[in-house]
Parts: structure tokens; C-alpha cells; sequence
């Protein structure tokens, strides 16, 4: 909405005023991403903490039910693409390895296209960096001015 490329349907929708106000958060963010995502509690979601506090507990496994369809999944039913883009925070850190498994990733989730951080964090000049499915390496170095924001931004 308001960028310099037309986006008739991002436009229809801000001027219809289409508002969430029915929505619960928390004050981490892998819960409150839960929340957005499958528009359930994120106890139904199995997280409520972060990721890596995830204890194995009902409701605190981290683990989203595959059940808790995410709106990513639900727009691609119905003929939208999809792109994520930056941190993702979902998937428990023992599911994060080049090996996969690759389910709970965004490509595992709805989304057809993702770069991006899959943790809660990364190095600003040396991120871990995920393209689709794949581990990549930054195209520039700090000495050659890099820094995320500007590569998951630009």
C-alpha cells in the first residue's frame, strides 16, 4: 500500500478498511507470528513460548499443528502467490539443518518463495541466511558495505 508499484489489491483492501480487531499477541514473537499466521490462540498453536523455549509440553512443542492452516496455505488454495521474507521464527531450532526436515520451513507452510533468517536472530553483517530450501552466503561483505537489512529490504 503506497508503493511506487501498483498493488490494486493491497489498495482495495486499505480502502475498504479491512481491520483485525478480534486478535490476540503476546509479548514474544514466535507466539504472536502464530497468532497472525493461522489466526488461532497460540496455545492451539503449540507455542507458547519461542521457539527454542519449546519444552515437548501440550501447547509449548513448537511444533504447529499441520491441522492450524496457515493464511499462506489458505491464498495459495485459492490462486494467490506467496513470498515470505525476512525472520521467520516457527520451526524448533533441532528441525534447522541444511538436512531439514524441511515441513515446518515457509516453503512447508504455504509459502512458494522465502529469504530470509529461520531464527530468532541473526549476525547483521555475517547472517545465516535461507533461500527457499537452501543455506546461501551473502552476495557482498561488510567491507563491501553489506548489511541484512538492506539485502532482505533492497
Amino acid at each position: 500500500y503506497g508503493a511506487p508499484i501498483e498493488t490494486p489489491n493491497l489498495d482495495a483492501l486499505a480502502e475498504n478498511g479491512l481491520r483485525y480487531n478480534n486478535m490476540h499477541t503476546t509479548a514474544l514473537c514466535s507466539p504472536s507470528r502464530t497468532c497472525i499466521l493461522t489466526g488461532r490462540n497460540h496455545h492451539s498453536n503449540n507455542m507458547a513460548s519461542i521457539t527454542e523455549g519449546s519444552t515437548g509440553y501440550p501447547g509449548y512443542n513448537g511444533n504447529i499443528p499441520f491441522e492450524n492452516g496457515f493464511l499462506s496455505e489458505m491464498l495459495q488454495q485459492h490462486g494467490y502467490n506467496t513470498y515470505a521474507i525476512g525472520k521467520w521464527h516457527l520451526t524448533p531450532a533441532e528441525q534447522i539443518s541444511a538436512a531439514g526436515p524441511y515441513d515446518r520451513w515457509p516453503l512447508g507452510r504455504g509459502f512458494e518463495r522465502y529469504f530470509g533468517f529461520l531464527g530468532g536472530d541473526t549476525n547483521q553483517y555475517y547472517p545465516e541466511l535461507v533461500y527457499d530450501n537452501h543455506t546461501i552466503e551473502p552476495e557482498k561483505i561488510p567491507e563491501e558495505g553489506y548489511h541484512v537489512t538492506e539485502d532482505l529490504g533492497g
